[in-house]
C-alpha cells in the first residue's frame, strides 16, 4: 500500500508495498488530495533509470538504505553482520502515524513517522534482538530524502560563550558530517542541519532541516552521490551497541522540518509544535540572577540589599547562584555534596528565602547535581560512583558522577528533594559544566531523563533551567523535562544578539534566558551601553545579570522602565510568531514578535557592526498584515541608544507614524543612524 501523509502543507509519501523495505517517495510541499492511482502513478513513475556499472535494478531510497540494496552513502540502521537478510513484515496507519516493521536478520526493526498537525515530521526507530545471540548495531539513524535542488547547508558551530555559530557551504559529492563527541550537546552542537535551495534566507527559499532530540552525542549529515538521491541524515553517535537476545534499542526522536518560505517557515512550524506539548504553563517570570553580581561572595547582610533593589525595579524570581554549599570558595571544589556552607548561611538559606518571599518574588537556586569535585565527602565515600577514574583528566577542575547506576540516581534525588521540601524554593537553575569525555554516553543521558522525570513528578510546581556552562545543552528532547535555557554564559549583547537569533529558529522565546549584565561583559570586556543591553535582553525570558546596589539611580529607574515593558509585552514575546527580516546589510538585525491575529507586533532594529553607507536602507517591517493599518511607536525601555546624526528622520522625531502594513513591509521606515552596539524597539499596533 501507499500512504500518504498530509498536513499544514506538509506531505510524506511512502511505499509500503510488496516485501522490500518501504521507499520514500515524497517529503516535501504538500501534493494535494491524491486518490490511489495517483499515489500508484507517482510512485511508479519515480522509478529512475539504471545507469552503467550500477546494481542491475532501479536504486530507491528506503526507509533503511543498506549497502545489501546497493546503496554505497552512509547507513540507516546497520547491523555488525551486513550480510543479514531484510525483509519488510508490515506497515500499519493510525491517523498522521506510520508503523513500519521490518526484519533484519535477528533483529525487528520498528519505524515510526508521525506528521504532527504543524507539519514536522517526527522519526525514529526501535530495535529489538528477536535471535537467540547477541545482536551488534552500529547505526539506527534515519535518513530522508531532499531534492536535487537542495544544495545549499546550513549548521552550527561555536565555543563557550559563542554558540550557535552559523556556517555554510555548497558541499559536493560525499558527506558532510557533523558528529558531537561531548556527551552533552556541546557548544560547537550543529544543532540544526538545513538544506535549501540557492541563497535561502529566513524568509525566502525551500529548506529541508534535521534537529535530533537527544541531549547525548549526535551526527548529522548531508550526502550526494552520482548514483543515488540527496539526503539528510540524523541520530544518535555511537560505534556499537550490542543487544542481548529479547533487549531493545530506541532511537532518539529527529525531528525534520520542510519549509517553502526559507528558515522562518521552519519556525513557524516548530515553535507551535513545541508550544503544543509545553511544561510551561504561566508567565515567565522576571529573573535576577546573583552570579555576575556577587560571584561567590555569600552572605545574608551582602544579598539583603540585592533582594531589597530587585524588588524595587520588578524581579519577580530572585536566584542565588554557585557558592552557597559547604567548602565553595570558587569553581575548584567542593561539588556534590550540596549541603548549605554553615559559616556563610548560619542559619541556612531559610532567612535569605523568607526576605525574597516576603519582597514578593520567588526563590531560586543554583545546583549542579551531575557533578561532583574529588575533595567532596561524596567523592571520598564513593569512588565508584565517579564515570571515569580519580586520576583522570579533570573540566574546570571537576568529575562526573555515572548517572546510569541507580544509587547514584537515588542519592541526587533524596538530596534535591530534600532541598526541595527545607526551602520554597521555585527554580532550579540546573547546570553541567564540562563533557563527559567518555565514548559511551548513551546510559549517562538516559540516567538524567530518569532523574528530572522523577524529581518533576515528586514537585510539578518547581521549573527547571537547562544551563552547561550556558548553551551547551538544548535541544528538543531536555525542552520537555525544563522550562527555561541558559542561552550562553555570555551576557555580551553584541554577541547574544546572533546567539539568540540563530538559537530561536528552533527554540520558542519563552524559553531562552536572556539577561541584563554589566556595561563591561564579563566575558569579552567589551563595554556596552544601557539601552543596547536592554533591547537585546527583552527578547527572550527576560532577566538580570548584575548587582543593582552599585546602579546609579539614573539606570536604575530606566532597569525599572524595561521591566514595566517586560510585563506588558511578555504574552506577546511568548506566544506570538517570531519572524525575521532578510537585510542586505547584515550590519542591521531585524527580528519581530507579531502577534497571531496579527493586530501587533514588537520589532527590533539592532546595528551590529558598521553599515554598508552612511544612510542605511530603511527598515520594513516584516509579518504585518498588508491589509490593515499600522500605528508605529518608539518603545521607551528606559534608556536610548546611541546616535550619531544631525537630526533624526522626521517620523522618529515625533515618536509615531500610522501607515498600511503593506507599505511598512515593503517600502519600510528610515531609521536614526544608530552607532555600532545599539538597538531600537519599536511597536505596531494595527487600527
Amino acid at each position: 500500500m501507499i500512504h500518504h501523509l498530509r498536513a499544514a502543507g506538509v506531505s510524506l509519501v511512502l511505499d509500503s508495498r510488496g516485501a522490500g523495505v518501504p521507499a520514500v517517495v515524497h517529503w516535501g510541499r504538500d501534493l494535494g488530495a491524491l486518490d490511489p492511482a495517483d499515489l500508484q502513478t507517482l510512485a511508479d513513475a519515480g522509478v529512475p533509470a539504471i545507469a552503467p556499472s550500477s546494481i542491475d535494478v532501479p536504486l530507491r531510497l528506503t526507509l533503511l538504505p543498506a549497502l545489501g540494496d546497493g546503496w554505497t552513502g552512509r547507513p540507516a540502521v546497520a547491523l555488525a553482520d551486513g550480510r543479514a537478510p531484510v525483509r519488510h513484515l508490515s506497515t500499519a496507519r493510525e491517523d498522521d502515524v506510520l508503523v513500519v516493521e521490518t526484519v533484519v536478520g535477528d533483529a525487528v526493526v520498528t519505524t515510526r513517522l508521525e506528521l504532527t498537525a504543524q507539519g514536522v515530521l517526527l522519526a525514529s526507530h526501535t530495535i529489538r534482538n528477536d535471535g537467540d545471540s547477541a545482536v551488534a548495531v552500529t547505526a539506527a539513524d534515519v535518513v530522508l530524502p531532499v531534492p536535487d535542488r537542495a544544495r545549499e547547508v546550513l549548521d552550527f558551530s561555536g565555543r563557550w560563550a559563542g554558540e550557535r555559530r552559523p556556517q555554510r557551504g555548497r558541499p559536493g559529492h560525499g558527506a558532510w558530517l557533523r558528529e558531537t563527541r561531548h556527551g552533552r550537546g556541546g557548544h560547537d552542537d550543529p544543532f540544526l542541519m538545513v538544506a535549501g535551495t540557492a541563497g535561502f534566507d529566513f524568509g525566502s527559499g525551500e529548506v529541508w532541516s534535521t534537529h535530533v532530540a537527544w541531549s547525548g552525542d549526535t551526527r548529522q549529515w548531508f550526502e550526494r552521490s552520482d548514483l543515488a538521491p540527496a539526503v539528510l541524515g540524523a541520530g544518535e553517535r555511537f560505534a556499537s551497541t550490542t543487544l542481548a537476545p529479547g533487549e531493545s534499542y530506541a532511537s532518539p526522536t529527529v525531528v525534520a522540518t520542510w519549509s517553502g518560505t526559507g528558515l522562518d517557515g521552519l519556525s513557524d512550524r516548530l515553535h507551535p509544535w513545541v508550544r503544543s506539548w509545553s511544561t510551561i504553563a504561566r508567565p515567565r517570570p522576571l529573573t535576577l540572577n546573583t552570579w555576575e553580581a556577587v560571584y561567590f561572595d555569600h552572605s545574608l547582610s551582602r544579598l539583603e540589599p540585592l533582594v531589597e533593589r530587585a524588588s524595587e525595579v520588578g524581579v519577580e524570581r530572585f536566584v542565588l547562584d554557585d557558592g552557597w554549599f559547604l567548602g565553595r570558595t570558587d569553581d575548584r571544589r567542593a561539588l556534590g555534596d550540596w549541603t548549605v556552607d554553615p559559616e556563610r548561611w548560619p542559619d541556612g538559606l531559610g532567612p535569605l528565602a523568607a526576605r525574597v518571599n516576603a519582597a514578593g518574588m520567588e526563590f531560586g537556586l543554583w545546583v549542579e547535581p551531575e557533578m561532583v569535585s574529588l575533595d567532596s565527602d561524596l567523592a571520598q565515600r564513593h569512588p565508584e560512583w565517579l564515570l571515569t577514574a580519580p586520576e583522570s583528566v579533570t573540566w574546570r577542575w571537576q568529575h562526573v558522577l555515572d548517572l546510569s547506576l541507580p544509587e547514584v540516581q537515588q542519592h541526587l534525588f533524596d538530596r534535591l528533594d530534600a532541598l526541595l521540601d527545607e526551602y520554597p524554593i521555585a527554580y532550579l537553575k540546573w547546570d553541567h559544566n564540562r563533557d563527559l569525555l567518555v565514548e559511551a554516553s548513551r546510559p549517562q543521558v538516559l540516567g538524567l531523563y530518569r532523574l528530572l522525570d522523577r524529581l518533576r513528578a515528586a514537585h510539578p510546581g518547581v521549573d527547571i533551567e537547562s544551563c552547561a556552562s550556558g548553551g551547551g545543552r538544548i535541544d528538543l528532547e531536555i525542552l520537555r523535562r525544563v522550562d527555561r535555557v541558559w542561552t550562553s554564559d555570555t551576557n555580551d549583547p553584541l554577541v547574544r544578539q546572533a546567539i539568540q537569533r540563530w538559537t530561536g529558529i528552533v527554540v520558542p522565546p519563552e524559553y531562552l534566558g536572556s539577561h541584563v549584565g554589566d556595561a563591561r561583559a564579563h566575558t569579552t570586556g567589551r563595554v556596552a551601553g544601557l539601552g543596547f543591553r536592554l533591547a537585546t535582553a527583552l527578547f527572550g525570558h527576560a532577566g538580570i545579570e548584575s548587582d543593582l546596589t552599585r546602579v546609579s539611580p539614573e539606570d536604575l529607574e530606566a532597569v525599572r522602565r524595561w521591566a514595566e515593558v517586560y510585563r506588558e509585552h511578555r504574552a506577546l514575546l511568548h506566544a506570538g510568531r517570531v519572524v525575521r527580516a532578510d537585510a542586505a546589510d547584515r550590519a542591521a538585525l531585524v527580528h519581530a514578535v507579531v502577534a497571531p491575529d496579527r493586530g501587533r507586533a514588537l520589532v527590533s532594529y539592532a546595528v551590529v557592526g558598521e553599515t554598508d553607507a552612511a544612510l542605511p536602507a530603511p527598515l520594513r517591517l516584516p509579518g504585518l498584515d498588508p491589509a490593515r493599518r499600522y500605528r508605529v511607536t518608539v518603545v521607551d525601555l528606559g534608556a536610548g541608544p546611541g546616535m550619531l546624526q544631525d537630526a533624526p528622520p522626521p517620523w522618529f522625531a515625533t515618536g509615531e507614524v500610522t501607515l498600511p502594513g503593506a507599505v511598512l513591509a515593503d517600502v519600510g521606515l528610515p531609521m536614526p543612524l544608530l552607532q555600532p552596539g545599539n538597538a531600537v524597539v519599536l511597536r505596531a499596533d494595527a487600527d
